[in-house]
């Protein structure tokens, strides 16, 4: 349940309350808006104990909860979380993007594509240090030298990285070494190390599962949620379904769904929802008008000869001129994105 304050209630009395949640058995989380600050009392008996918090004399209401996803939900919080990555904010006016290669081969062209992709007006470097591939005999990722190469292309670029954590041991360096941590598709119900992350204060970027469905993505984001961390920015890459022309089925449907579910920014990643570069760029568009708080591009300087998903990597100058279009989407709509000068 929701327990909303009055306004102008002190230090002192949410602390009261706070207290006297926990004496209920139940979990205090707190969300602190510009005019009132509202306590969420989480527990299996929540309801039962309803009246206990109306008799306070700070409590303006109580309002019960009744998705599984509560933390999350727009019920719990109306106002948009912004989620700050670095010195970028997501969940804002800006629609923010994320570019780079699919997995960090080596230090040349990962600094390549860092250059092209802030050069285009990208705002977040993405990589793959650790990666999850379908054969064990793919290309796995170059591991912590991988994560290494990526803090040095953040150095060379000034752009803040985020990359894929995969495996519970790994959390320590992986933040060690990046600033916003992945959850990817395979392990967006990988409850263990979802609430893993939730115990850290690096921001997390929360896929959408191969076959997930909406409200799957939210109660994911609710195990991180629930241990604390409340920077996770949710991103739709695609779903499974009987249709075979694109490596995946993009829901453009699922931004302005979870939008109005829930208070979490939600970004697009076309890239890996369609497989084939040339479609990346319409639906990029798409997303961003839609109402999307960013995109997820991949760029490789040289897709053809890429260790891992070269046919879904877009060229550094169809990037260039893909954040130009998206840029004018996003003023029509009445977004903002970096300038980029016309060549």
């Amino acid at each position: 349940m929701i327990i909303v304050l009055k306004p102008h209630t002190s230090e002192e009395e949410i602390q009261q309350v706070m207290e006297k949640v926990r004496q209920a058995g139940l979990t205090p989380h707190i969300s602190t808006g510009a005019e009132r600050t509202v306590i969420g009392a989480i527990g299996s008996d929540a309801p039962s104990k309803k009246e206990i918090f109306e008799a306070l004399p700070m409590v303006e209401k109580v309002v019960l909860i009744l998705k599984e996803y509560k933390l999350v939900s727009r019920d719990f919080k109306p106002q948009d979380t912004i989620v700050k990555v670095g010195d970028v904010e997501i969940g804002g006016d800006e629609v923010v993007v994320m570019a780079g290669p699919c997995a960090v081969e080596n230090e040349k062209l990962l600094i390549q594509a860092a250059l092209a992709v802030k050069a285009a007006g990208g705002r977040i470097l993405r990589g793959g240090a650790f990666k999850p591939r379908t054969s064990p005999y793919s290309f796995q990722g170059l591991g912590v030298e991988g994560l290494k190469l990526l803090a040095k292309a953040r150095e060379e670029t000034g752009l803040p990285v985020v990359t894929e954590l995969m495996d519970a041991r790994d959390i320590d360096v992986v933040a060690k070494y990046s600033d916003m941590i992945q959850i990817g598709a395979r392990n967006s119900q990988n409850f263990t190390l979802l609430k893993e992350v939730g115990m850290t204060n690096k921001p997390v970027l929360l896929k959408r599962g191969i076959s997930g469905t909406i409200k799957e993505l939210l109660m994911s984001a609710e195990y991180i949620r629930s241990e604390g961390n409340n920077q996770i920015v949710l991103c739709e890459r695609g779903i499974r379904t009987y249709e075979d022309s694109t490596r995946n089925t993009f829901d453009l449907s699922a931004i302005p769904v979870v939008k109005s579910l829930s208070h979490l920014p939600i970004i697009a990643d076309p890239s890996h929802a369609l497989g084939k570069r040339d479609y990346v760029p319409a639906m990029a568009l798409a997303a961003v008008a839609a109402g999307a708080h960013g995109l997820m591009i991949e760029v490789h300087v040289n897709p053809a000869e890429a260790l891992c998903d070269g046919p879904q990597a877009t060229y550094p100058h169809v990037f260039m001129e893909l954040m130009k279009t998206c840029r004018r989407v996003a003023e029509a709509i009445g977004k903002k994105m970096p300038y980029v000068p016309i060549s």
